[in-house]
């Protein structure tokens, strides 16, 4: 526990460390593709607090100065399987942004889906030694909190404080230099699999590479994708990815939960290849080209060449209706939605005001997809695309890069976590078990 508590805290350390050099690059370790994003810190106003999401994307004083993608390997579910490949795959990705942005990067601030993560909400509470609040003052509220026994072999990967709370006054964002007797907190805390974070940063390690930090796909993602307001009021964000659809719930401008669905756009190409005994390249194509969740009377009309090298003619030369494509794709895009609904019931998403969901990541793209989502979820459903920042790539707009763009906005300016504080060793916090996310219905 306090080993970890140290490598978060060297973490971000030696990121202050790499954007004062000015140079740092970011990793979005995917199963189907591996993004590499090079940005260069610039101006006294690169560590500056910008108020809020929109002034960050235009403003957090960086601009992306290289950019490459490559096809993913060795990746299953968002966890490493083959740690060569991914080696490989990552070093492809960083040279080809490294020659882009003509510069050699050392640091590199990583995410990923998968690991099982779950969501804990903690409560703590102390009396003030002075009559305003210090800096102190927060250390000993945050190491107050009762941190569950979250079992062997997890590491939390996020833990931020969510709400503080000043003589009953709620929703402070940050009490330092306020007037009070009784200070109190709500965190929320994220772990993981700690077999799958050492994977990566071993993998890291193996690239020559400094890891100088790590985040949760789904958290990056609703950082880029959920707007201003959404992020204020209550939103879920669903990060539809190739091996998993990371789930992410913001409120106050902070993630209260997180959550991941095994299953993916990788998991709907499969089928395809099933159903129409194609290889998966040939099912891949068929799907962005051709695919879809809502069959019209057209569909049916709509003939597929779907081709092969197989040297069987008949073979080769079929043809497939667009609704029979569309029939292949739908039941497994229903099951991901399904799953997706199971977990916002579980997190109390529908205790919340405002219930706007926003789907990204490449499998967000699937036409029609909107619609079957608001049928299935039943909220309002939009389709949401990564905020624009500086010197980014028309190619790495789409919602394919919401948790790469999510990773810069983290790296120019990160939330508040418990390792940035001094919390004294003798103090850390007892582990008694406490109800995730209960403070979720009783303070909104």
């Amino acid at each position: 526990m306090i080993e970890l508590y140290e490598s978060q805290r060297a973490m971000r350390n030696m990121r202050r460390a790499a954007m004062q050099r000015g140079v740092v690059a970011v990793l979005d370790v995917g199963t189907s593709k591996i993004a590499c994003l090079v940005l260069r810190f610039d101006g006294s106003d690169r560590l500056r607090e910008t108020e809020g999401v929109g002034a960050l994307a235009g403003q957090a004083g960086f601009r992306v100065i290289g950019a490459a993608t490559t096809r993913s390997r060795g990746v299953r579910y968002g966890e490493i399987t083959t740690m060569a490949e991914t080696e490989r795959a990552i070093r492809t990705a960083l040279q080809a942004a490294q020659k882009m942005a003509n510069i050699r990067v050392d640091h590199v601030i990583a995410c990923f889906s998968g690991a099982e993560p779950r969501s804990y909400g903690l409560a703590g509470q102390v009396e003030l030694e002075a009559s305003t609040v210090s800096e102190q003052d927060i250390s000993r509220v945050l190491s107050s909190c009762d941190v569950p026994d979250f079992g062997e072999g997890r590491e939390v990967l996020h833990a931020q404080p969510v709400n503080f709370a000043l003589d009953h006054r709620s929703g402070l964002n940050d009490p330092r230099g306020q007037l009070g007797q009784d200070l109190a907190v709500d965190m929320h805390m994220l772990t993981v699999d700690g077999a799958a974070v050492q994977n990566l940063a071993h993998c890291v390690k193996r690239c020559d590479l400094e890891l100088a930090g790590l985040a949760s796909s789904a958290y990056v993602s609703g950082i880029s994708s959920l707007v201003e307001d959404e992020q204020e009021l209550g939103a879920a964000c669903i990060d539809m990815g190739g091996g998993s659809a990371g789930v992410s719930i913001f409120m106050k401008k902070h993630m209260i939960y997180a959550d991941t669905v095994r299953i993916g756009g990788e998991h709907v190409t499969g089928d395809i290849s099933m159903g129409l005994q194609v290889p998966h390249a040939t099912a891949e194509r068929i799907k962005t080209f051709y695919g879809g969740v809502v069959a019209t009377g057209m569909d049916d009309r709509e003939m597929i060449e779907i081709g092969g090298e197989t040297g069987d003619w008949e073979h080769d030369r079929r043809t497939v209706s667009r609704a029979e494509l569309i029939g292949i794709m739908r039941p497994r895009v229903e099951e991901i939605l399904e799953e997706v609904r199971a977990r916002l019931d579980a997190a109390g998403f529908q205790h919340l005001q405002s219930q706007q969901i926003v789907l990204t990541g490449g499998g967000s793209q699937i036409p029609g997809l909107d619609g079957l989502a608001t049928r299935i979820l039943g909220q309002q459903v939009r389709l949401g695309r990564p905020l624009r920042v500086h010197g980014l790539p028309q190619a790495a707009t789409g919602a394919g890069f919401a948790s790469a763009v999510g990773m810069c906005l983290f790296a120019a300016n990160p939330q508040d976590e418990w390792w940035d504080f001094e919390i004294p060793v003798d103090r850390y916090p007892a582990r008694s078990l406490k109800r995730a996310v209960k403070w979720f219905k009783d303070n909104w």
